[in-house]
């Protein structure tokens, strides 16, 4: 299977790497060359600056890690070529040209996977199995709470010119940080209704919002999703509450605790030792590989990744018009 990697910046070479680890050493790079990380491990590797003449070697799946905002460039094209396609989220910055990938996907007839790595996690899978079994009686509400200091994430480069940092290529905390709408969505089901505020952090010198409070309503349940670019140290917590019990989990130590008002006892869930957060890659990678050959299905689907963008607009639609925005 030849592989096109799109985009050499820390999850480009996060996916290039674990490629590898998998055994598929067949792998194309199209690059800007603006990336500012070693890329002496490329040497051997075919390396591409323009997207037709990547196009040309016939990739089998391409992973779209360039930034958000160009990630339609890429894929319409591959898509129409027969290409399956595994985009890092979110699918784009915009629904604007949605309906132009699903009718070249139409057209090649290749597979779509959604990457929103934090489905793979097992604390939260632990999470969701106790909902599901009903530990915590009927669900009321469920927060998350993800707060990091976004100068830090590449010490290498400037943070302010980083596609997180930059709106134009669909920077800002609600679109890079958007796992926790999407994992709350995947354990309650369809959101209903959002309103949001969010701001600029002077502080940050970057043009995109870096702090976000949003409120979700779901069928029966009241979620809340607070995102910022500047707690130190940084916190991922979640915590749901229900009639009987509450669940909490910390992307920290990636322990899920259960508390169950029946039995007044707490359950504890640890991952295994050897879990670490490249994990969490890995198995989403294999997922793609193994829905491409067709013996599994998708954690997160293209519709997925769809839902979770028609989300974050209707978030920022809601401060704008200063009201709640209720989805369809």
């Amino acid at each position: 299977m030849r592989f096109l990697i799109t985009g050499f910046g820390s999850i480009g070479r996060r996916h290039f790497r674990n490629l590898i680890t998998l055994g598929y050493k067949d792998i194309i790079l199209l690059r800007s060359n603006k990336s500012t990380l070693d890329t002496s491990e490329l040497k051997e590797f075919v390396v591409e600056t323009s997207l037709d003449a990547a196009l040309e070697h016939k990739p089998d799946a391409v992973i779209i890690s360039n930034p958000t905002a160009l990630h339609l460039d890429v894929a319409i094209p591959a898509a129409l070529l027969g290409c399956h396609l595994f985009f890092e989220k979110p699918i784009s910055d915009s629904m604007d040209r949605i309906p132009e990938l699903q009718d070249a996907l139409k057209i090649g007839g290749g597979k779509v996977m959604t990457g929103f790595q934090y489905r793979f996690h097992p604390g939260l899978n632990q999470v969701k199995t106790w909902i599901e079994d009903g530990l915590i009686g009927n669900v009321i509400s469920a927060r998350a709470h993800w707060g990091e200091y976004q100068p830090g994430w590449h010490p290498w480069e400037d943070h302010r010119k980083s596609y997180s940092a930059r709106k134009d290529l669909g920077g800002g905390v609600i679109l890079t940080l958007c796992h926790p709408i999407d994992y709350l969505r995947w354990m309650f089901g369809e959101i209903h209704s959002v309103w949001s505020a969010y701001n600029s952090i002077d502080h940050l010198q970057i043009d995109s919002e870096g702090i976000a409070d949003i409120s979700l309503l779901f069928e029966n349940v009241i979620g809340h999703v607070h995102l910022d670019y500047i707690q130190r140290p940084g916190k991922h917590v979640v915590e749901i509450i229900g009639d009987s019990g509450t669940i909490t989990w910390d992307n920290k130590d990636g322990v899920a605790r259960c508390y169950s008002a029946e039995y007044d006892v707490w359950h504890e869930f640890t991952p295994s030792s050897d879990f670490e957060r490249n994990t969490l890659f890995i198995d989403e990678m294999k997922n793609f590989i193994e829905f491409i050959k067709g013996n599994e299905t998708p954690m997160c689907t293209l519709e997925d990744g769809i839902k979770i963008q028609e989300i974050v607009l209707a978030i920022y639609q809601s401060q704008i018009e200063k009201r709640r925005i209720d989805l369809e």
